[in-house]
């Protein structure tokens, strides 16, 4: 998309329900709640809503949202693919629709029972592989890789190795999200932060490369986004957080679950390319105050810290180490506590707190956050608060 059509959107509201292990109530009426929370947010009418994006994966129509929301007419409808991957990508699809203006406020949204009604870590089922990513996962489940964790540890056990870095290293992450998750009322783990020995000691599940405590949570909830024209959320209650850059990419070598098969099986090709291509305009990595990065499993942040540009290649272990992602850090990551402290929804929840951050809302407030990353593998997107 053009970079100017783009500054000219934003996400005007935010909403969510409460994360937990057992909802009680079904996928559809989370999808209902976080909904409406974030119309109300963006000062909006449900029928004022014209325009739905959510994920391929979501098993909430849209010909039950609408009527249970009160939107009157589409005018757009989309669906991403990706699974997590597709959550930056899904709100830049909105803006996309806002910027054409092929809708004028469309709702995002994510919403699952990710643990009371199916054990998303748990193994990959002959029913599930044969409905959904059955030619990608045809090609590996047969050989064991029939979990989440397992995906990710032969993933990243090779871009570990390439620059140096050890379980003990991941462990410095787990710990800082875990620490804003500590003094954040919606995280799992709220008044629970870790030390470096609790997650050295925490179990393996895929060994060498991922413990427990380098695993998301499995969680019940959802997470909605509201898109509209930057000139609209600036009328929201309370304001909104404006597009300033955004990018995607895909590689002709790309899958969307795993890295197995591309060329570079040591890094992440996507990312690289939206770094790329995010940093072409104004802005730098030396501009971000802070970055949401998705984080299904602690190593995937450490390989979009440098194939974002976020920390100079070479340096990251030291930057990791030294506290940079933390309080008082260089480049605060995932206050919020991320998907391994807060839930898992996808990464949705990470957008809603770099809203947070720009509007002043964080329950983990930084001083002066102006510029905010969000990236999630194959997309990107700057947030920016509108003055």
């Amino acid at each position: 998309m053009d970079p100017l059509r783009l500054r000219q959107t934003a996400i005007a509201g935010v909403g969510a329900t409460e994360f937990s292990k057992n909802s009680g109530r079904s996928e559809l009426q989370l999808a209902l709640e976080c909904s409406r929370a974030a119309i109300a947010d963006a000062g909006l009418q449900p029928s004022e809503i014209d325009g739905f994006v959510t994920f391929t994966v979501d098993n909430n129509a849209e010909t039950a949202l609408a009527p249970g929301l009160g939107v009157k007419q589409l005018r757009w409808a989309s669906r991403m693919p990706y699974g997590g991957a597709g959550s930056v990508a899904a709100v830049l699809q909105a803006a996309t629709a806002v910027a054409s203006g092929a809708a004028r406020a469309v709702l995002v949204w994510r919403a699952f029972n990710e643990r009371s009604q199916r054990r998303y870590g748990q193994p990959t089922t002959t029913d599930r592989v044969r409905t959904t990513d059955s030619v990608d996962t045809s090609w590996y489940t047969p050989f064991g890789l029939d979990t989440p964790a397992k995906w990710a540890g032969l993933q990243f056990q090779r871009y570990m190795a390439s620059v140096g870095l050890t379980n003990s290293d991941l462990g410095h992450y787990s710990v800082a999200c875990r620490d804003w998750a500590s003094t954040n009322p919606a995280a799992w783990f709220y008044g629970r932060p870790i030390t470096h020995d609790d997650h050295q000691n925490s179990r393996w599940i895929a060994e060498p490369v991922l413990r427990l405590l380098d695993c998301c949570q499995e969680s019940d909830g959802g997470v909605g986004l509201v898109v509209t024209s930057a000139e609209r959320a600036a009328d929201a209650p309370s304001g909104g957080a404006r597009l300033a850059a955004g990018a995607l990419r895909t590689t002709t070598d790309f899958n969307p679950i795993v890295g197995f098969y591309g060329d570079d099986l040591a890094g992440m090709p996507a990312a690289r390319a939206v770094g790329q291509a995010l940093w072409a305009g104004e802005l730098r990595p030396h501009d971000m105050d802070a970055a949401m990065l998705y984080d299904a499993f602690s190593p995937a942040v450490f390989v979009q810290l440098e194939e974002l540009r976020l920390c100079p290649r070479g340096e990251l272990r030291e930057f990791v180490t030294s506290g940079q992602l933390g309080r008082g850090g260089r480049l605060p990551v995932n206050t919020h506590g991320g998907l391994l402290g807060e839930a898992y929804i996808h990464g949705m929840n990470n957008i809603a707190e770099g809203v947070r951050q720009v509007r002043s809302q964080s329950a983990n407030q930084l001083p002066d956050a102006r510029n905010v990353i969000v990236a999630s593998g194959i997309a990107a997107m700057v947030l920016q608060r509108l003055d």
